[in-house]
């Protein structure tokens, strides 16, 4: 356990960079600060030793104002040093968590884009940004204070022991108790809870983004959170665990904890009582009151210094768990550049002899694919669903890497070529396109940010959008999702469209382009396809088989492998599978509800 913290920590300190000396500062002076608390306590102590000595004759014991002086003086010395203890472990903490948060978006930037299918938003953030945030706690304030307390506390066990070693032994017996409950609570098998809990948090935090973007579907049908199961299972394991480590774990522990250290005061008395008779008989029962007030005293710092280490604790494992949720964003898979970049020539795509299988699956999303996807041409991959499509034009950006294979863009293995330059040659139109609350200007220009603001207007009117831009009130310089501006989804498309348009880019992949537009968007989609994919090489993925009937080859996925290939007519006739579903597709075009059908 004590490994595991120190691995914890040395991590932390590891992201601090230049600031990590700060953290050192801050500590030393923690345990400088410690030292000087104690100090108005001994001042306490002489007060009263003075005051007992000079008994009834209170005036004799003159050192008292002095003492009470030099007890103001250490505690705002012990304040302001403290104080400076944290400015400086704040910075570093800071420093930290921000460093923490820039390398892990400067990881997850370099992973291939098919990394955020299969992590959510929302989990992504919270073991990024919500884990960096709980290691600033354990930096900023838990650090200081394990250091200043463990330095109190060892000179709390020598003072202990100066004046009379059994007051001081009764005193540390509530210490010895407290910290035995402490690790019942956080150490052995009881620290994988923690790990647990938050594990399940994480679940809790992705099930909960998914249930805030279906809330449009919730209201529609009128259903409740109790409809979205995951969600409301990620509730309960998280509740479930949550009152387990609270109830069945911690309730005993701690109880006992606070007992015995709030109470430290009631086993110094039992042994006062059995020492009292002899201190009396020995002639010295006002140095032994003058003890028995010095142990009084300080059984009142035991509390403080174990809340302390508990509270020091508790952010120790939270930080552990945190930082095993930040390795996972910091462990994400990359998109290595080769040595040696290979650039390509021309935009032919083709597959060779592709197969792919993602992680935990278990049989093959595609399976020993080979076809080629000439300059100027438009290739159309059709299939039932979850038969390989949107996995086959996903391969070719490197979205994900083949597992066996290859897939060449102008001659070369994508795998071979330096990734910027591979984006450079595609262009993609997603069935669900995504703008930015920002203008569509800048929307637009996201494909490329050095382009003139004509060439962008220019997209923009070969994409179809002269009714978007002249029904907005400040044109392309309307701001998306501000104001009340919305746009629908198909005007969603036609934009996505110009982004396409504007980065030119010499191979363009449409994914179900039209799959959410209007019979009227979806003509205007259409226009703006004759312009960006003019001279391209052009894959396309399409449920709607008669936006296909014009490709120069369809290819025909069926459970990841080609089922069969050629022109519309030649599969038409070969009475295959496409001929099936295309015999399909126009019984479900022409289907109709009939009056009789209505009643």
């Amino acid at each position: 356990m004590k490994q595991e913290k120190k691995n914890a920590v040395a991590e932390l300190l590891a992201y601090a960079g230049n600031y990590k000396n700060l953290t050192f500062l801050g500590l030393a002076l923690s345990a400088v600060s410690m030292l000087l608390s104690m100090a108005p306590y001994i001042c306490i102590w002489l007060a009263a030793r003075d005051l007992i000595a000079a008994a009834p004759e209170w005036t004799q014991a003159q050192n008292v104002a002095r003492y009470a002086w030099f007890a103001f003086a250490f505690a705002v010395g012990s304040i302001v040093l403290y104080f400076a203890s944290l400015m400086c472990t704040h910075l570093a903490a800071f420093r930290t968590a921000s460093n923490i948060r820039k390398q892990g978006v400067a990881r997850i930037m370099k992973a291939p884009l098919g990394y955020f299918d299969a992590n959510a938003s929302g989990l992504i953030r919270g073991r990024l940004d919500a884990a960096a945030a709980d290691t600033e706690t354990l930096l900023a304030h838990n650090l200081a204070d394990i250091v200043g307390t463990i330095v109190l506390f060892v000179a709390m066990v020598v003072l202990m022991f100066v004046f009379d070693w059994r007051m001081g032994a009764a005193c540390l017996l509530a210490a010895v108790i407290s910290v035995i409950a402490m690790f019942s609570m956080m150490g052995g098998k009881n620290a994988q809870l923690m790990a647990e809990y938050q594990a399940a948090q994480d679940r809790m935090t992705k099930a909960g983004t998914e249930y805030v973007r279906g809330i449009p579907v919730v209201k529609i049908f009128q259903q409740t959170v109790y409809s979205f199961k995951a969600f409301q299972e990620a509730i309960e394991d998280y509740s479930s665990k949550a009152e387990h480590y609270q109830a069945d774990v911690c309730r005993v522990p701690q109880s006992v904890n606070l007992t015995f250290t709030e109470g430290a005061f009631i086993l110094l008395v039992p042994v006062a009582l059995f020492l009292a008779p002899g201190a009396l008989a020995g002639g010295n029962f006002s140095g032994f009151i003058t003890d028995f007030a010095f142990y009084a005293v300080f059984s009142a710092i035991i509390s403080t210094a174990l809340a302390k280490i508990m509270f020091a604790s508790s952010g120790m494992m939270l930080a552990g768990t945190a930082l095993g949720r930040i390795d996972q964003v910091m462990c994400a898979p990359t998109l290595e550049a080769p040595v040696h970049p290979q650039a390509p020539n021309g935009n032919k795509v083709e597959f060779k002899d592709v197969s792919f299988t993602y992680d935990g699956a278990e049989r093959p999303a595609l399976s020993h694919v080979s076809f080629t996807a000439k300059p100027g041409k438009t290739v159309a991959l059709v299939g039932p669903s979850g038969s390989g499509k949107t996995t086959a034009a996903s391969l070719i950006p490197r979205f994900w890497d083949v597992t066996s294979g290859a897939v060449e863009v102008g001659g070369v293995n994508v795998a071979q070529m330096d990734p910027h330059v591979l984006m450079e040659q595609v262009a993609f139109v997603f069935q669900n396109s995504r703008l930015f609350k920002t203008s569509i200007l800048e929307n637009v220009r996201v494909a490329r940010p050095e382009a003139t603001r004509e060439q962008v207007e220019a997209a923009l009117l070969a994409a179809q959008c002269k009714d978007i831009l002249d029904k907005l009130p400040k044109g392309m310089d309307t701001q998306i999702g501000t104001e009340g501006t919305y746009l629908s989804g198909g005007e969603q498309q036609r934009i996505a469209l110009a982004r396409a348009i504007l980065k030119d880019a010499p191979i363009v992949v449409l994914d179900e382009a039209t799959a959410f537009a209007d019979p009227e968007n979806e003509a205007l989609i259409q226009k703006a396809f004759s312009t960006l994919t003019k001279g391209r090489t052009v894959i396309m993925i399409a449920h709607r088989l008669s936006t296909v009937v014009g490709a120069d080859k369809i290819i025909v996925l069926n459970e990841g492998q080609i089922a069969e290939q050629g022109t519309h007519a030649e599969l038409t006739a070969a009475g295959g599978l496409y001929a099936r579903m295309w015999s399909d597709y126009n019984k479900a075009v022409q289907w109709k509800i009939s009056a009789k059908e209505a009643v």
